[in-house]
């Protein structure tokens, strides 16, 4: 199990604490053939298969607003709820479908990519709040509610990228009180790394893991836990 312990914040810059995982400062981005510095290099570029790949589609809003209502659902209680449902509802009606139907108009213009990812709601109401942002319009009411700004307020960030080339990667928080995991399942270890902000123990995470870790293998081999 490895971690980054901490992060120092100075100024605007931050700085992680990287010493203890044993990187060298290989400069992975020469071109020097010769060198043995690259992770591996290959003939073909790393864009190439990209128009190949399917494009995902832009789900209904009706859709979206159905989902992000649901997952609001077991949070709030019944006065929040409503109120919630009154600024998505009005969204949906009004401000929204113009967003929407932009949105899948850009998309169309746009065949090499996909403008959002995934039919997740977030990834749908976000793309719209950019677009509105970009044309310089005020943030609808639902962007506003403090319902929505909780939700998206992720404390915990996850991602994954295992490859017998990498030793460890890293994944950096998305709000200042959260942390950073990123995780790497090869078929005789387990490789975990934990960014976090000084405000916030990244070390201290990063053994409740390792024991949560523990915890599972020790039950999988039938054994009891201590």
């Amino acid at each position: 199990m490895q971690s980054v312990a901490s992060v120092m914040k100075s100024g605007n810059l931050v700085h992680l604490r990287i010493a203890a995982l044993g990187i060298d400062k290989r400069n992975y981005a020469s071109k020097n053939e010769s060198s043995g510095e690259y992770l591996q290099q290959s003939v073909v570029s790393t864009m190439h298969y990209q128009k190949s790949l399917p494009r995902l589609p832009i789900p209904k809003l009706e859709d979206t607003i159905r989902r992000y209502l649901v997952a609001q659902r077991p949070l709030l209680d019944d006065e929040q709820f409503r109120k919630t449902e009154k600024h998505a509802e009005d969204f949906l009606n009004v401000v929204g479908r113009e967003l929407h139907e932009e949105l899948v108009a850009q998309d169309k213009n746009k065949k090499h990519t996909s403008y959002i990812s995934g039919q997740g709601f977030d990834c749908h109401l976000y793309a719209l709040e950019c677009l509105a942002s970009s044309k310089g319009q005020a943030l609808h009411s639902m962007f506003r509610d403090p319902a929505y700004a909780a939700m998206n307020h992720n404390v915990l960030s996850t991602s994954t990228l295992t490859s017998p080339a990498l030793g460890i990667t890293l994944f950096a928080p998305e709000v200042s009180d959260g942390f950073g995991v990123a995780y790497n399942v090869h078929d005789n270890r387990i490789v975990c790394s934990v960014t976090s902000y000084a405000t916030r123990s990244g070390q201290e995470f990063a053994q409740c893991v390792h024991k949560s870790l523990e915890d599972i293998f020790t039950v999988l081999e039938g054994k009891s836990l201590s």
